[in-house]
């Protein structure tokens, strides 16, 4: 679990950082391959101070990295519509809930995650690829999985709108055209899945509301009287399992 969590956390930092220059060697004195861009020359390269400054600067753009390039944007959405559609409002609670989702993310994208390290990271710590080259080796394995769950409809849209040559494999497509493709694509689904959890416990609702009503029962709203039983339905088909593996399942098919 520890090197599965290093690794994906190496392969998003690695996407928050720019490529320096085509087959530049990375400095001794450089963090993470940062340089200015006409900066060879050893009096010109950016200082540790000022390369930590913008590390620590880069990093809080980790999150957005992992929650969008990641399962973890499906997984999410399908959360929040099972919990409003259990009328639960607060339970799980939120940080319960992106829990889940991370560690479920971590279980998905950790085979990703070391290829990255072992195709990229490794050859150009031990000087074999230069930052630029690493970078392409490195990230193939991430665009195979994006590729996979990107839909041909949402890459087309944004090669139109970026005005950028039409691939002609799917392995030509540009990171920077995959990536928004993949999280409107995740959106979608993420949104189907939520709409067919949400259709038994109406159905729980329409017909509590109905009862409720005949009866001229008023004391109570229908919502409130209806929870327990939506509650009980879910615990007796063992819903977190279904819902959990079905999910978990959906990436690996």
């Amino acid at each position: 679990m520890r090197r599965s969590l290093a690794a994906l956390m190496t392969l998003a930092l690695w996407l928050c950082f720019a490529r320096p220059m085509h087959g530049a060697p990375v400095p001794a004195n450089s963090l993470f391959g940062i340089s200015p861009p006409n900066g060879s020359a050893q009096g010109s390269q950016l200082s540790v101070p000022m390369q930590i400054l913008i590390l620590m600067t880069l990093l809080t753009l980790l999150p957005a990295v992992v929650m969008s390039i990641t399962p973890f944007l499906r997984i999410a959405v399908v959360l929040h519509f099972l919990r409003q559609a259990l009328g639960t409002q607060t339970t799980p609670s939120n940080q319960v809930l992106v829990g889940i989702s991370l560690f479920l993310t971590i279980l998905i994208m950790s085979p990703v995650a070391t290829q990255m390290y072992h195709k990229g990271w490794e050859p150009m710590e031990k000087n074999q690829l230069s930052f630029d080259k690493a970078f392409d080796e490195g990230t193939q394995p991430l665009k195979a999985f994006l590729i996979r769950f990107a839909r041909e409809k949402d890459i087309s849209l944004f090669v139109e709108v970026s005005h950028a040559q039409p691939p002609r494999t799917p392995a030509d497509v540009d990171l920077k055209v995959l990536i928004p493709a993949y999280i409107l694509s995740e959106l979608k689904a993420g949104f189907q899945i939520g709409a067919v959890l949400f259709l038994p416990f109406m159905v729980i609702d329409l017909v509590v509301a109905s009862v409720t009503l005949s009866i001229g029962m008023i004391q109570l709203p229908p919502v409130m009287i209806s929870a327990p039983f939506k509650i009980l339905l879910f615990v007796l088909v063992d819903g977190w399992n279904l819902v959990l593996g079905s999910l978990m399942k959906s990436f690996y098919t």
